[in-house]
Order: structure tokens, then sequence, then C-alpha cells
């Protein structure tokens, strides 16, 4: 049986356990924030698709307001009789109407998005996860008189002594 680090049958001390746990840990810690950042790409991808899919869903109900417009104005006129500059003022108006109260809800969704502190929860939420893995200590293992001394032979035949802590 061979182990990681090249030594066959040979027994790997603390210092070198430590090493090779320190460098899986890295690797892992690599690997998450590789994960992180193709999830964020294609997450990135996606809304960039979405927001093209909106950017042409706005141009098109853009380009169809003016026949809305008429559709409104000649329908007023069909339904009252008044003169047909009138209904188009009245179409125009409630146009307007329509685009004041979207502007009025855009302006509260904006003061709501700048009073927002998402980033700033996140990075101290960052910082405080690595205040606490900083100071991360082992717990002490209660050792046995029994344990102390551990005698093994390995596959030379050797015995060897061993202290367990």
């Amino acid at each position: 049986m061979s182990s990681p680090d090249g030594h066959v049958g040979a027994e790997r001390s603390l210092g070198q356990l430590v090493a090779t746990a320190t460098g899986e840990m890295s690797a892992l810690v690599h690997d998450e924030i590789a994960l992180a950042k193709a999830q964020l790409r294609q997450d990135v991808k996606r809304g960039a698709i979405g927001g093209g899919a909106f950017a042409a869903a706005g141009t098109v109900l853009i380009f169809s307001l003016p026949m809305l417009s008429f559709a409104l104005a000649y329908g007023i006129r069909t339904w009252s009789g008044w003169n047909l500059a009138v209904c188009f003022l009245l179409s125009f108006a409630a146009n307007v109407l329509v685009a004041g109260v979207l502007a009025l809800i855009g302006v509260v969704f904006a003061k709501k998005a700048k009073k927002g502190k998402g980033p700033q929860k996140v990075a101290a939420s960052a910082k405080e996860t690595a205040a606490v893995l900083g100071n991360v200590k082992p717990h002490p293992r209660a050792v046995s008189p029994a344990a102390t001394l551990d005698v093994r032979v390995g596959e030379t035949g050797a015995t060897v002594a061993r202290s367990s802590s």
C-alpha cells in the first residue's frame, strides 16, 4: 500500500499529515472559488439573455403604443360620438397617466435599491466567517495511559514504539 506522498509501507509523521491536510484544504478552497466563478458566469449569462428579452419586449411594446392610441381614440369616438381631435387628446392623456404611474413606481424601487445593503451584508458575513475560522483550535483529546505507548510491527518486521499524542 502506498501513501499519497510516495512512501511505501511507512507511516507518515504528524507534520506530513498536517502539510497534506493544509494542501488539500487549499485546493478545496481554490476549487470552491472556481465553482463560484463558474456559477456566477452562468448566472450573468442567463441574466443578460433575460435582459435582452425584456429589452426586445419593451421595443415591441413601444412600437405598438401608437396603434393602441389610435384604437383608443377611435373607440372613444365610436362610443361617444365626439370630435376625433378630442378623442386623440383623451388617448394621449391616458398614456401620460400610465407613464406617470410607472415613473412613480420606478422612483420608489430606485430609492429602495439605493438604501439596500446587500453587498455590505455579504462582505461582513464573509469577514465574520473568516474570523471564526481563524480562531478555531482543535479540541483536546483525553489520552489514556494505555494509548501513550503503542507497539506496532511494520512491514519490515521491526517493532516500532510510537507515542499517540
